[in-house]
């Protein structure tokens, strides 16, 4: 059971970096105005946080490890 209950919680947090992700290349994100309720929204808005807070230490470690490296486009 708890497996379960982990696997479906790192897949959530997965699915809002990638929507996070999304939104920083291209501009496209959810339409949050859509949801009526309230309430709703406030953790739809919580969610989507939760991948901006990911996809930002990310680069974060990224940037400062030495396993990667930026590749220059000339």
């Amino acid at each position: 059971m708890w497996g379960r209950i982990f696997h479906f919680t790192a897949d959530a947090v997965l699915i809002s970096a990638v929507l996070a992700g999304i939104k920083r290349n291209t501009g496209l994100q959810p339409a949050m105005s859509q949801i009526e309720n309230e309430d709703i929204r406030k953790y739809a808005q919580k969610y989507l946080n939760v991948g901006e807070w990911l996809l930002d230490n990310s680069i974060l470690f990224m940037n400062n490890s030495s396993y990667f490296e930026r590749k220059n486009n000339d």
